[in-house]
């Protein structure tokens, strides 16, 4: 075992016993492809090494992403915390559906045109703040969907309140470019929080209590 040639790039020799392809691949195509390319079994002993024991490089892009999203929530009451997660699964379930087509800047845009929705509302005015963006527009309608599903379950949030965590979640997006790099760095960060995101229904989704790491700290 390990002398043949790696079947997944046909160059290196094969180190590794691959349960998925059912022959030896190469450590740099099975570190590189790994639920990537290669559809690997939860059983596999590599891969469950790796989500035990994560590069340095990906360890340190946690911690960056945990310094980024604890300031972020920094001074937010439970009630505030758990709409901001909230909204976050919504943002992440609508990025998978969108595919690549949702930016940062769409996030910002969203989100802020909805924030001063609220923030209008809470004044006493029904107005309603347009995003400018198409991608940006379709997200509004998937958040208006989860506040409204809130209501029809009889947990309605006060306008300030959502509008609260809407301004700290176009902050985020606004400033994900400049502090983790890319202009996906936030919608990325969210895919990984929540990579379940997708197929989970938005109300009730955001049960974790405040200062969860598991919500708030990758």
């Amino acid at each position: 075992m390990g002398s043949a040639t790696c079947p997944s790039c046909g160059e290196r020799k094969g180190r590794r016993a691959c349960p998925a392809l059912g022959r030896s691949i190469c450590t740099v195509c099975c570190g590189t492809k790994r639920l990537v390319e290669i559809r690997c079994p939860s059983d596999c002993t590599y891969l469950t090494s790796a989500r035990q024991h994560p590069p340095a490089v990906v360890q340190r892009r946690r911690e960056r992403q945990g310094r980024f999203l604890a300031a972020i929530v920094e001074g937010l009451t439970q009630g505030q915390y758990q709409l901001f997660v909230l909204f976050q699964i919504a943002i992440a379930g609508h990025a998978v559906r969108a595919a690549s087509s949702l930016l940062d800047r769409d996030i910002a845009d969203a989100v802020g045109a909805l924030a001063a929705t609220f923030e209008t509302a809470s004044k006493g005015i029904i107005y309603e703040h347009q995003a400018t963006a198409l991608p940006a527009q379709r997200l509004v309608a998937d958040l208006r969907g989860a506040v409204e599903a809130l209501g029809r379950e009889g947990r309605v949030p006060r306008d300030s309140d959502l509008a609260t965590v809407l301004r700290r979640t176009e902050r985020a997006a606004r400033e994900a470019e400049r502090e983790l790099g890319g202009d996906a760095a936030y919608r990325d960060l969210l895919a990984d929080l929540f990579p379940g995101a997708a197929g989970q229904p938005m109300p009730g989704a955001a049960s974790e209590p405040p200062g969860s790491p598991l919500v708030i700290i990758p």
